[in-house]
């Protein structure tokens, strides 16, 4: 009765309302696929048939429940699929309006540039040995063609692949050493005739082995060439002489060039620096002798009376720079230019250093040469030790990164230094000379304890550049560097060797060029040439750039300050010129 009344109540209003909700679930379906629908009253029956005959211009939309309609997948996009597809759907024709610009080709599946690529798993052991195969034989195996794990099919060098039975480089068997010692490790030593054990060899083995005739021939004149190679070096660096320029070694008291004079304005034996220092402003004087450019100058210690130069022309000579300011002598015994020269304490003897990768040892009153070094290496700097008790030793800055250091007594490299990456171009002793620095082409400055052959300060920044020139102030506090970045650095000459960043003195050009720099001896200027000729003067404490004077012709390459002197400064050039400035 139940059923009956709900079937009664299926009418009308409701009835209508209900038929349209029954054909959009129904508007997708065929009149074929009525019949297989559940039996229903004869009333329901005939208003579904009815539907269908209408025409429903609202797309199709396939629900979740409907799994029995064909949902294709297009393979080429989707990368999930979030419920189980029959085979109909996974593999569907493609649905929807040709593409009228697509060619035939851009319209094919492909899942690369070239075309479509199954991918196939292969273990790489498998691979790696096909591959090796097919480069070493020329033949490998198709992986494509494979039944119940049999490999049969072979690609490339078919004939080799027959006569080496199809063998991988994996299964081939390495051939048998002709030389019966290298199968040694595949057979026991006793089963070896004449093999009488790891440390015994064989018995008719040649434990040393000789040269043939022929050979032995070769070498000897190799070596005959290289000992008169060195015997002619040595000749030629052999001749020293020496130059005397003034008529009187001696005066009336017996005393040499090298005793300070008495009869000047201020007092050379005096070791306090003068009270207060001013700016030099005009030239006074200009020593001339040297046929090409200077390269280094050097003050004679405590008292500055006598100027010792090195120039391109291969000559050291010596200047007075007091009193008649004549040329006194000159010392000959390089065949190149001279890079470097350095006093003793008490400056009686001097090094020089030369293009002809020797270092000689001159006596300065008689122009004598004591000895020379060599290691066969350009010498860049070289420096005696300013200890009393060490004035037999100095070290020199080589072209092949080490610092080499020398005992002038027995002519022996007692100790080298080679931690630098780069030609090491000035040594500078500091901490009352238990300690030396060192810059080099590496753009990096070291500290070594003297005579132990590591650094225990090493200083590289990003920032930094080569420092080719290192004067060490009058006080002791301060290390002077010009930079090649065209600026003059300081850095701290105790402890922590800390870059002083508000000491930075600017406006000079000397990149490529070792302008030595150098300090007043008050510490209230600082002096330096540069690229131009000019020669420039700073401010020490608020770096300011106080004057700037045109020196000399080409480079301006060193310029010292006299020590007791108030304004006096020294400047040389590769004019060939030396020039005293007050």
């Amino acid at each position: 009765m139940a059923a009956i009344s709900a079937l009664q109540a299926y009418g009308s209003d409701s009835e209508n309302s209900d038929n349209e909700s029954d054909s959009e679930t129904v508007q997708a379906a065929k009149p074929d696929d009525i019949a297989h629908l559940k039996p229903l009253e004869d009333g329901r029956k005939l208003s579904a048939l009815k539907t269908v005959a209408k025409i429903n211009a609202a797309p199709d939309v396939i629900t979740k429940d409907d799994v029995n309609l064909v949902k294709p997948v297009d393979l080429g996009t989707t990368k999930e699929v979030a419920y189980n597809p029959t085979y109909d759907q996974l593999f569907a024709p493609q649905i929807g309006p040709v593409n009228p610009f697509k060619t035939q080709q851009d319209s094919a599946h492909k899942n690369t540039l070239s075309g479509f690529v199954e991918e196939a798993h292969v273990n790489d052991f498998t691979f790696e040995v096909q591959r090796r195969t097919f480069h070493s034989y020329g033949y490998a195996v198709d992986p494509s063609h494979d039944s119940a794990g049999i490999q049969t099919q072979i690609i490339g060098d078919k004939e080799a692949a027959e006569v080496n039975k199809s063998v991988t480089v994996f299964e081939a068997k390495k051939a048998r050493p002709s030389d019966k010692r290298k199968r040694v490790r595949a057979t026991e030593p006793e089963d070896i005739e004449g093999f009488q054990g790891p440390w015994g060899g064989y018995v008719d083995e040649q434990t040393v082995a000789k040269p043939s005739e022929e050979e032995q021939k070769e070498l000897d004149e190799i070596i005959a060439k290289r000992q008169k190679k060195g015997k002619k070096e040595e000749e030629k660096s052999a001749e020293e002489k020496t130059q005397l320029h003034v008529k009187d070694m001696y005066d009336y008291q017996g005393r040499s060039y090298l005793h300070p004079p008495q009869d000047v304005e201020v007092n050379l034996r005096s070791e306090e620096p003068p009270e207060k220092c001013f700016i030099p402003k005009k030239h006074i004087h200009s020593w001339s002798g040297h046929s090409k450019g200077i390269s280094c100058i050097r003050l004679f210690p405590k008292s500055g009376h006598l100027l010792l130069s090195s120039s391109m022309d291969s000559k050291i000579k010596i200047w007075e720079v007091y009193n008649k300011r004549s040329m006194v002598r000159t010392y000959i015994g390089h065949k190149h230019a001279v890079r470097d020269v350095c006093f003793n304490n008490d400056g009686t003897q001097f090094l020089s250093a030369a293009y002809d990768r020797y270092i000689k040892l001159w006596d300065t009153e008689t122009g004598a040469c004591i000895s020379r070094f060599t290691n066969r290496k350009v010498p860049y700097c070289v420096k005696f030790n300013p200890d009393e008790d060490k004035q037999h030793i100095f070290v020199a800055g080589m072209s092949d990164k080490k610092i080499v250091q020398w005992d002038t007594r027995s002519g022996e490299i007692v100790q080298e230094y080679d931690r630098h990456l780069g030609a090491v171009n000035t040594i500078t002793f500091v901490d009352e000379n238990r300690r030396f620095v060192t810059t080099s082409d590496d753009k990096s400055l070291r500290v070594w304890e003297w005579d132990i052959p590591v650094d225990f300060k090493y200083i590289a920044e990003p920032g930094m550049h080569s420092m080719p020139a290192v004067t060490l102030s009058p006080n002791g506090k301060w290390l002077g560097c010009q930079s090649m970045d065209n600026k003059i650095v300081i850095y701290g000459a105790h402890n922590r060797f800390r870059l002083n960043r508000k000491k930075e003195f600017k406006g000079h050009m000397v990149a490529g060029y070792a302008c030595q720099m150098d300090f007043s001896p008050d510490m209230s200027y600082v002096v330096s040439g540069d690229a131009d000729g000019k020669l420039f003067i700073w401010d020490w404490k608020s770096t300011k750039l106080y004057s700037k004077i045109k020196a000399h012709d080409g480079v301006c390459i060193s310029c010292v300050w006299l020590p007791h002197e108030t304004s006096k400064v020294i400047t040389a050039g590769w004019d060939g010129l030396i020039k005293l400035w007050d």
